[in-house]
């Protein structure tokens, strides 16, 4: 596939939602201040997309940085997480008012959204995030989403907007996601080095590709670099969703993009469903589970996981929490555990005519059905 038949892939006729994630470096000067100027320009990019027919959400940083400079905070809020909830508390209401202004002007409809890590890995609390946004999108509006950094510890927080724009993605169902940033895309190497070139196309993000990550990518005034936004593209390709990783530092940068600009694109490693999909996108699990090698082959073959194949588990969970499924100590998988920790540990490594005797009840087959697992290499 061709560099501008990737650009297409995100362009109106072909994306019916896109989701744009705006970092913090792009939003506010080093300074403190709105870049208004070039941000009423991504919103005249905004609203031609809208005319052309194409929904779009935006999750937006900002908020700490903004409210940092409007409290006088060192370090740009950051300094401590009581800093960063009080300057969030503030910068939200700055944040969301910027928004509601420069859109109101283009005659959209801005809605806010904040949500936590908890809000995304609940499984209800998703359903009901999914079904908000697309009744906003429904309805006209542009949904503005940011992490609820008031609110949210250092336990429980995304800690970048890169991946919450993927799971974002996951949850309305997006055709498409876009990482603005103030690198232009990923590079082969240190971007500092004067040799190092964008890679235009990434099909699968193997370690490898983790590999060309370099520490300096990221502008320092946000919490994301590129290690997280290949984080992002891992969550949007198991379901289904491309994600390109473009510059923001100029003006109009979606046309920009459109026109030939820089930027690296991930396609779609596959469509998972939906419940596999928001497994695969998790974050945080209850507990592991710990395999054999001929365990680890089943699964890749399709297949579920028999308490024969697990060697130990660790953590506290109930049957139905999720779990990470371990072999040589590389997450290869993620699911839904049919029994509790305690119960679990009993039948590692036994027979299935062995469970009955050792559990005292009719058991279940599996550690971990095929259709409540997703795997993640």
């Amino acid at each position: 596939m061709s560099a501008d038949s990737n650009r297409t892939i995100f362009g109106p006729a072909n994306c019916a939602l896109l989701i744009i994630k705006v970092g913090s470096s792009l939003l506010v000067e080093p300074d403190g201040q709105v870049r208004r100027a070039w941000l009423q320009t991504l919103v005249a990019d905004i609203a031609a997309r809208r005319s052309a027919g194409q929904k779009i959400a935006i999750v937006s940083s900002g908020a700490i940085a903004l409210g940092a400079k409007r409290l006088k905070l060192e370090k740009g809020g950051r300094a401590s997480l009581a800093d960063a909830q009080a300057a969030a508390s503030v910068g939200q209401i700055i944040l969301s008012s910027l928004w509601a202004e420069l859109l109101g002007r283009s005659g959209l409809i801005a809605a806010q959204m904040l949500v936590t890590l908890d809000d995304l890995e609940d499984r209800r609390r998703y359903l009901n995030i999914a079904a908000t946004t697309r009744r906003l999108l429904d309805s006209g509006a542009v949904p503005v989403i940011n992490e609820n950094d008031s609110v949210a510890t250092e336990e429980i927080r995304f800690g970048d907007n890169d991946r919450l724009a993927a799971r974002v993605g996951q949850a309305a169902g997006a055709a498409g996601v876009i990482l603005l940033s103030d690198v232009d895309g990923l590079y082969d190497r240190d971007p500092k080095d004067p040799a190092a070139q964008i890679v235009s196309r990434i099909e699968t993000v193997d370690e490898a590709i983790r590999a060309m990550v370099a520490s300096g990518s990221s502008s320092g005034m946000g919490s994301g670099g590129m290690a997280s936004k290949l984080e992002a593209a891992s969550i949007a390709g198991m379901a289904g969703i491309p994600l390109a990783i473009i510059s923001g530092l100029k003006d109009h940068p979606l046309t920009a993009f459109d026109r030939g600009g820089p930027g690296s694109y991930f396609a779609a490693d596959g469509s998972n469903n939906a419940r596999k999909s928001w497994l695969g996108g998790r974050l945080t699990a209850k507990g592991k589970i710990f395999i054999d090698p001929g365990a680890a082959s089943a699964l890749a073959r399709g297949g579920s996981l028999l308490p024969a194949g697990a060697i130990s588990v660790e953590g506290r969970f109930a049957r139905s929490d999720v779990v990470e499924i371990i072999c040589a100590g590389k997450l290869i998988a993620r699911g839904l555990c049919e029994y509790d920790a305690d119960d679990a540990l009993l039948i590692c490594g036994k027979q299935s005519h062995e469970l009955a005797g050792l559990l005292g009840t009719v058991p279940r087959s599996v550690l971990v059905h095929r259709d409540q697992m997703v795997m993640l290499s």
